[in-house]
């Protein structure tokens, strides 16, 4: 009778192991994350508890059996663990890696991209949108005129260490390192062969720059691009004042304004190209890396002045002499004042 008790115990011990065992089995490699779905990244927060892991992945269906990744996640001591960040959820996904993945904080990077910026306060929005930074921590960095100064810049030149570009950065970044990130993205822009172009203009990387954000007001056609860059430099090298109309808007800080008028020529401003001469004291805008090239590699000519054409097309007429610059800009103000323009 011991006997049959015997067997009948090690018969159902050997059924309920084998039962566990499979169980463990799938609970650990048996796919549980986005079943015959795409890969997904998912975001977990700064001070992210497992809690809130928990209801990321079951809230937007990312996992299919809850109470098994909890299971095996709490073995592994990823309820104690949760770093934040990026991470990628790949289609079929085991229990097993997903645990490992999120507990080694075996993040992805994230990109941030940004341009079309004229002021250095339109920046902190675009370069923090995909990351984890607050904009207004990375906004008290770059208004922070002792750090700024740290990095060689002031405030009328911090815009022209941003580089607009995509650039890779994790989630987790923070304010003072993505800074620092686009220090040396700056300083690997002005390889030795850009310096060695800009040594050649007698021109400074920050004086480069600022020319080129004269340009690229001027011109929106980057075919042209060179040409204009080189008006303006044989301007500055026969010491004529830049009379750049985008300067003028730039001092009057009234980015509305589509015609200029003398009025705003007697606006009291370094940045008043047509009072004062050489460029002025820093960016009007966050030059593009072609415009800084079309600076490089400006087009040797006589040009000295231009004027907008009169059909509107955004490209230039250009003049060697004031007689023919006067004739061109006279059909542009007939253009303007046909069109109802005045202002």
């Amino acid at each position: 009778m011991r006997k049959k008790w015997l067997v009948l115990f090690i018969l159902v011990f050997s059924t309920m192991l084998s039962s566990f065992a499979f169980y463990f089995y799938q609970v650990i490699y048996t796919p549980n994350f986005q079943i015959d779905k795409d890969d997904i990244n998912i975001v977990i927060p700064k001070g992210a508890t497992f809690k809130d892991v928990q209801d990321l992945l079951y809230d937007n269906k990312i996992v299919n059996d809850l109470v098994a990744f909890s299971l095996l996640a709490k073995l592994m001591n990823y309820d104690e663990a949760v770093k934040p960040g990026v991470y990628t959820i790949k289609k079929d996904m085991p229990n097993l890696l997903v645990v490992r993945r999120l507990r080694s904080g075996d993040q992805v990077p994230v990109r941030i991209t940004f341009n079309n910026i004229r002021l250095i306060d339109e920046l902190p929005e675009k370069i923090t949108a995909n990351t984890g930074v607050d904009p207004n921590d990375f906004r008290a960095l770059v208004e922070n005129d002792t750090i700024i100064s740290e990095l060689g810049f002031t405030p009328e030149t911090i815009v022209s260490m941003f580089i607009p570009n995509t650039y890779e950065v994790y989630w987790t970044i923070t304010a003072e390192a993505l800074l620092e990130k686009m220090k040396e993205e700056h300083d690997r822009f002005w390889s030795d062969q850009r310096l060695q172009k800009a040594a050649k203009l007698n021109m400074t990387p920050l004086e480069v720059s600022t020319l080129a954000s004269i340009v690229q007001a001027e011109t929106q056609k980057y075919d042209e691009a060179a040409t204009v860059a080189g008006l303006y430099i044989n301007r500055l090298q026969r010491n004529i004042a830049l009379q750049a109309d985008p300067t003028l808007v730039f001092a009057a800080q009234d980015f509305t304004i589509k015609r200029v008028l003398n009025v705003h020529k007697e606006i009291d401003s370094p940045y008043n190209t047509y009072m004062y001469n050489g460029l002025p004291p820093g960016p009007i805008n966050m030059p593009q890396p072609n415009y800084i090239d079309a600076v490089l590699n400006y087009k040797e000519h006589r040009y000295l002045y231009m004027c907008a054409k009169e059909d509107f097309s955004g490209y230039h007429n250009f003049a060697t002499n004031l007689r023919d610059h006067l004739r061109n800009a006279e059909k542009y103000q007939t253009a303007l004042n046909r069109a109802g323009l005045y202002r």
